[in-house]
This record gives C-alpha cells, structure tokens and sequence, in this order.
C-alpha cells in the first residue's frame, strides 16, 4: 500500500481524537497529502550545522507535520501504542496528582477556627479567604500552564508544578503570619493546578475518543474526590494533632506521588516526543525536513507562548459551545463548593455535629461521585458507540451529549431532595442522601463534558484549561454569597433557586449542541472539522 493510499485509508473517527494527537490525526477532508502552501508562513527552515534551537509552532501548523510524516500511528513512542498496563498506570499517576491540590484545597476548612485564633484574625471574610484564595489562583493557572504543556510536554508540568505544591504546602505550615499563609495558599493552588490544565489533555494523547470515557472519569474523579476527602481528614488531623499538621500531610501526599510520578510518567502528548527525537538526530538537518513546520529554527518562543497563553480566553469568547458548556460546568461546581462551606454550620446547628463526624457528611457527595464514575462511565461509551455503531462506526463529539442529558436530570433532583429535608430538619440522612443524588448528576455531566471538550476542539488542554477557569472562579465567589442568599430564601428556597437555573442551563443547551454542534464546529478555526 503506498503512503498515500495508507494516510486516505485512516478511519474518519480519528478526526475527533484529543489535541494531544491532532497532529496526528488531521480532518478527514484534509488526509491526502499536500505540499506546504507559500503562503502558509510554514517556511523551511535554515538549520546551522549541529544547531537549530527550537519551541514548538502554532495553531494550525502542526496540521502539516502530518502531510510529511504518516507513520506516527503505528510509531511505538506514540502513546496511543503503549501497552494497556502502561497506558492505565500513566492515568493513575496523572489522576494521583489531580486528586493532591483539590485535597489541599479543602483539608484545612475545619481548622478554620484554629486558623483564626493562630493568626489572631477577627474579621470573617479574611478567615474564609485564607481558604478561598486556592480556588482563585486555581482560574489563573491554567491559562499559564496548559499553553506549556503544549509546549513543553505534559510530563515535567506536572512534574514540577507538584514539587512547588509540596514546597508552597510546607510554607503554609510553618507560615509566621496571616498574609504569608494567604500567599503561599495562592502559589499552592497557581502550582497545584497543572493537574487540572493538562491532565485531560494527557488522558486524549493515551486513548482514543472511544475508549477513553473510562480513563476520563478517573481522571476526573480527583477534583471531586479530594475535596470529599479532605475535610474528614482534616477535621480530625486539626482536633487531634492541631492545623500545622494538615499542611504537612500534603506535603507529604505531593512528595509520595512524585517519588512514583517522576521515574514512572512518561511523556504522552505526540509532538514533543518528535521533537525531541529529531532534536536528537545525528543530522539535524534531515530532521528538520522531516519536521520542517515543527522545528523552526529561532522561534520567537515568547510569541509563542503569547498566542498559548491568550487561547483558552480566546476559546471562551469565540465559541459559544465552549462557553455555554463552561459555564454548566462552573455553575455546578460552584454549589458543590457551596455545600462544601455550608455543611459545616448546617450539620453543627442543626444536628450537633462536631468537626470530625461533620466533615463525614460529606461522604454522600462521595459516593455519588463513586457511583458516577462506574456507572456514569460505563453509560457514556455504550451510548457512544451505540451511537457511532449507527453512523457507519464513525463517532463525533456531539454523540457525548446524551450521556449529559442522563445526568443533567439528577442535578435539580438532588438540589430539590436536599434543600427541602434541610429545611424540615428531618433526619441528617436525608440531606446527606440529596447531596448524593447531586453529586451523581454532577459527576455524570462533567464527565461527558470533559470528553466532548477533548473531542471537538484542536487544543484540548486549552480547552481543559478555559472550562477550568470558570470553574475556579464559580468555585471561589458562590460560597461568598451563598451564607446570605441562604439567610434570605430558606435551604429550600435556595437551593429551589439554583435547582431552576440548572434545568435552564442543563437541558436546552445540550440538546441545541446536540443537533448543531457539528455545523458549528466545521466553521470554527479552534474546532476540528
């Protein structure tokens, strides 16, 4: 079979695969191998002998590397090529990291008040911003690293970004005053976000989109999880051995998974480990013509970053599916960080409850993300490839939807069930039990969000990074107003109110992507086609 005939013979379902591969996988349309045009601006590059020093392109470059070399899928460095154990041990490591900073997030909210009396702090607000400032750091973050990993690779992001975590971790315990102790809590968070920029883009460079919905919600499970985690753990590390040792514990979960992460995570993500192996040629030269659009010589890297960096904001203002999903996503995180700060009062005022049995409470929200995960997942790829099956086997973005549909209905369910069993005071088991059925919906939706984001736009970790940005930001402000619209409404009330703007946002606007998803996206310049 001649190279041509193999590059128009490729299955048009890899057209969707994650940004990590679209330089391996380019539209359907745009399979037959063409010269680079003169006015691409993808000239050939002059290469010294020996030298060449070079950073990786942009935009729709990396769509001509695949007109010049079109073995990459079966290349044995490809990660999609891996072993099924190595594949799954890079998405535990990869989720390992995402579950430590959303962890660290919330593990010291029951020692607040021993925050409080530590620093001699009286005002309310900046109490709750030694723990809040996390999440706003948590925004700022990913637009800095996910344009990295793109171009550095995903692997030593992490990597690094974990060892400040754990440095950062340590500065918060031995903190000698209130503003240190709310400046290393932003550096914690700005570092411990990489997992959250690049760790799904890292999940689309390892599997393809039908098989990938399981390795997602694992991946995804880490930012729910941890912030279940960390207050049953921090409550009774804080009442017991006091609140320095709450920090010191996450320290020393960052310093456990780097002593796994670092001598067993390689790089996943496809065109920096052609980079490097061309940067590693005998010929320079000849690789460069291998890579001509990828090894440009003397790349202005600070543009380049510029245009990665600029990305996601770009990605949140130009495309309405990419805000409007965002924006479901954000919402729902912010009443989950929302129940997350008022459990504490409610179960104390309410039932008695002290810090420690309090913070297991939050064990509903847990096992309702546990249930997601299994059940959720394995709902979204046999909707998927029932759904593909029916297409001539080819899958497209928009067959995710369904799957957000299911759990968009449990979302108002569990909103409705909790409120109202709260504000009847009926026993602690029926609020625990709607926040269940709440985080189920929840994690459901994000799961085939997450999936269709990788799916359907050219840059996935830009995409991660821009739908994490609005999350951090819902994350840090709900819990700001939420006490008073309480006070106002009622728990029923209240959360009657966000149980209706789920429905508005959670039910028309996947079924209008749904149906005009892929025209929209063939027109998009950041969508694949």
């Amino acid at each position: 079979m001649s190279r041509d005939e193999h590059t128009i013979s490729r299955p048009q379902t890899t057209a969707s695969a994650a940004s990590s591969n679209t330089l391996h996988h380019p539209p359907q349309s745009q399979n037959e191998k063409q010269p680079l045009p003169e006015s691409s601006g993808l000239s050939r590059p002059t290469f010294l002998e020996g030298h060449g020093e070079s950073a990786l392109p942009e935009d729709k470059k990396e769509e001509a590397i695949e007109n010049l070399e079109d073995d990459w899928e079966n290349d044995p460095e490809n990660a999609r090529n891996w072993s099924s154990g190595k594949k799954w041990l890079a998405v535990c490591i990869v989720s390992f990291y995402t579950f430590n900073s959303p962890l660290a997030s919330s593990m010291m909210a029951p020692g607040l008040p021993e925050i409080a009396l530590k620093y001699n702090i009286t005002n309310p607000t900046v109490t709750a911003l030694t723990l809040s400032i996390f999440l706003l750091s948590f925004a700022i973050g990913p637009l800095i690293l996910a344009p990295l990993s793109e171009m550095y690779g995903r692997t030593w992001v992490l990597h690094i970004c974990n060892l400040f975590t754990l440095a950062f971790s340590l500065g918060c315990a031995f903190a000698p005053n209130t503003g240190a102790l709310i400046g290393f809590r932003f550096l914690s968070g700005l570092s411990g976000s990489a997992p959250i920029a690049c760790g799904g883009g890292s999940v689309g460079d390892l599997f393809s989109e039908k098989d990938r919905a399981s390795a997602m919600a694992l991946y995804s499970l880490g930012p729910l999880i941890g912030p279940v985690v960390g207050p049953i753990a921090g409550g009774f590390i804080a009442q017991t051995i006091g609140i320095k040792y709450v920090f010191i514990v996450i320290a020393c979960i960052c310093g456990l998974s780097a002593m796994i992460g670092i001598p067993l995570l390689r790089e996943t993500y496809g065109p920096v480990i052609r980079l490097r192996r061309a940067q590693k040629s005998a010929d320079p030269e000849a690789a460069a013509k291998i890579h001509p659009a990828l090894a440009k010589a003397h790349e202005n890297k600070l543009h380049v970053l510029w245009v990665n960096l600029t990305r996601p904001i770009m990605m949140l203002c130009t495309s309405f599916i990419c805000f409007i999903l965002s924006l479901y996503m954000a919402f729902m995180y912010g009443i989950f960080y929302l129940m997350f700060t008022t459990f504490a009062e409610f179960f104390a005022t309410t039932y008695g409850f002290r810090p420690g049995v309090g913070g297991l409470t939050y064990l509903g929200l847990g096992i309702g993300f546990f249930a997601a995960t299994i059940f959720g997942a394995k709902f979204a790829d046999q909707v998927y490839h029932y759904l593909a099956a029916k297409n001539g086997g080819v899958g497209k973005p928009e067959m995710r939807i369904p799957a957000l549909f299911f759990g968009s209905f449990f979302v108002p369910i569990g909103l409705f069930w909790y409120g109202w069993s709260a504000q009847a005071k009926t026993h602690w088991i029926m609020p625990v039990i709607g926040s269940g059925i709440f985080g189920f919906g929840m994690m459901t939706t994000f799961l085939p969000i997450q999936l269709y984001l990788v799916d359907a736009f050219t840059f996935a970790a830009s995409a991660i990074a821009a739908a994490a940005v609005f999350r951090s930001v819902f994350g840090f402000a709900f819990p700001l107003f939420g006490m008073q619209m309480f006070a106002a409404l009622g728990l029923g009330g209240g959360n009657s109110l966000l149980a209706g703007l789920a429905i508005v946002l959670g039910i028309p606007f996947p079924v209008w992507i749904y149906y005009k998803g892929e025209a929209i996206r063939m027109r998009s310049k950041l969508g694949r086609g």
